[in-house]
């Protein structure tokens, strides 16, 4: 677990491609009783053969959008879904003016991103409530030093010590039962 944009879906790509496992994403609001799926959708490129379930985002934001339902309940709580709403609301009476449709999306993106923000504050707390209030045994993997990097090879090295071979340390003690 971790907050959001920390590189959670690249560590999870590499793990599963060292243990040769699949990915099931299980945010909790990514799927809801008999409703779309909703989360961070990663490219083709950046799952490298690695079978993922339950991702989307547009998609499946539009299979469950309705006008004027409350954005306060059940799957609509997910980010994306509310700040997407004028996007799908207005993409229909857009017609054929993509220039109109793209500043609107950009809109709800840029809306994403700063929910996505207070996203993160708010799961930091959470994760350190969980250490200090329940006790629990977290590995503290810090990922800042890796998006403070420029150059792609110094980004790759610095994941691969910083982020990936501790993680793949502490996997392996797990499937060893010795944490």
């Amino acid at each position: 677990m971790g907050a959001t944009g920390t590189g959670k879906s690249r560590l999870y790509v590499d793990l599963a491609t060292h243990f040769r496992g699949e990915i099931i994403n299980s945010d909790k609001m990514q799927f809801y009783k008999g409703l779309g799926i909703v989360t961070n959708k990663i490219t083709h490129a950046e799952k490298q053969g690695v079978r993922h379930y339950l991702l989307g985002l547009v998609d499946e934001v539009r299979q469950i959008f309705m006008p004027d339902a409350d954005y306060t309940k059940g799957i609509r709580q997910s980010i994306g879904v509310a700040e997407m709403a004028s996007y799908l609301r207005e993409e229909k009476n857009i017609d054929g003016d993509d220039e109109s449709k793209k500043m609107i999306l950009q809109a709800s993106i840029s809306s994403i991103k700063c929910n996505t923000r207070i996203l993160t504050c708010n799961q930091l707390d959470k994760v350190q409530r969980l250490i200090n209030e329940k006790m629990w045994s977290v590995h503290h993997i810090i990922s800042t030093e890796v998006f403070k990097k420029d150059r792609k090879e110094v980004v790759d090295e610095a994941w691969r010590n910083t982020v990936l071979q501790p993680c793949l340390d502490i996997v392996k003690r797990f499937l060893k039962n010795d944490d």
